[in-house]
């Protein structure tokens, strides 16, 4: 059940994960997710949240000002 709207029905889909540090800006581009068929509201999966989390930590060690990721190469 969605979070936002209660709404029941949801399709696989891809997204963009964007996170704001104080010191840089990484995009994760096509992550793969699923949408709330009612609100677009979207959500990961545990094994989806767990790469994103690896993903950004990685990039914090870059120490770039702006990391643009494609999460299909990255996982």
């Amino acid at each position: 059940m969605c979070m936002y709207c209660r709404g029941k029905d949801f399709v696989e889909s891809t997204t963009t994960h964007v996170v704001n540090l104080e010191n840089c800006l990484i995009i994760i581009k096509n992550v793969p997710c699923m949408e709330c068929d009612q609100c677009g509201e979207t959500f990961f999966n545990m094994s989806v949240a767990l790469k994103l989390d690896e993903i950004v930590e990685t990039a914090k060690k870059m120490a770039q000002e702006l990391s643009i990721i494609d999460y299909k190469q990255a996982a």
